[in-house]
């Protein structure tokens, strides 16, 4: 099984296969607009422009499952993020990311690669990088910065 056997929406409403990334190396993020660890976008935007042309792709899905930290319409956070950090790499419709609605693509990538103490995701901003295959290799918590895993993109690129 690989993250390529799953589709979402896009923040367009666009249904999405993973599939179209086959050969990309990916890094899947749960991101939040009005949480302190929001400013990560700048870094995250930073990362897809410094690889983007090595077959890196950042996917950012927003989610509200903690403390109601990303309330707003997905147009509405589409714009946030295009306004405030200049987001260009895809983003997709809001997720649940923890529980019986969580998104299947997140119960998969908990199931891959689990956190300190459980599988489910603490917190905004939990980041999961995938190989070109569509593997799940490594998993970062929110409180680490974008630019603190140059080194373990560059592995899988």
């Amino acid at each position: 099984m690989s993250i390529y056997e799953f589709s979402a929406k896009t923040i367009d409403g666009t249904e999405k296969s993973l599939a179209d990334y086959k050969g990309k190396s990916l890094l899947i993020v749960n991101t939040a607009s009005k949480c302190g660890f929001t400013p990560q976008y700048e870094g995250l935007e930073e990362l897809y422009k410094q690889y983007k042309n090595r077959d890196f792709v950042v996917l950012g899905f927003p989610c509200n499952q903690f403390a109601n930290q990303d309330p707003g319409t997905n147009d509405e956070i589409s714009e946030f993020c295009e306004m405030n950090y200049g987001v260009s790499f895809p983003m997709f419709s809001k997720v649940n990311v923890n529980g019986e609605d969580a998104h299947p693509l997140f119960k998969y990538l908990t199931s891959e690669e689990k956190g300190m103490i459980t599988k489910n995701i603490k917190w905004n901003f939990t980041k999961f990088l995938v190989n070109k295959d569509g593997e799940v290799v490594s998993r970062f918590a929110p409180q680490t910065k974008p630019e603190n895993i140059t080194s373990d993109i560059e592995k899988v690129l």
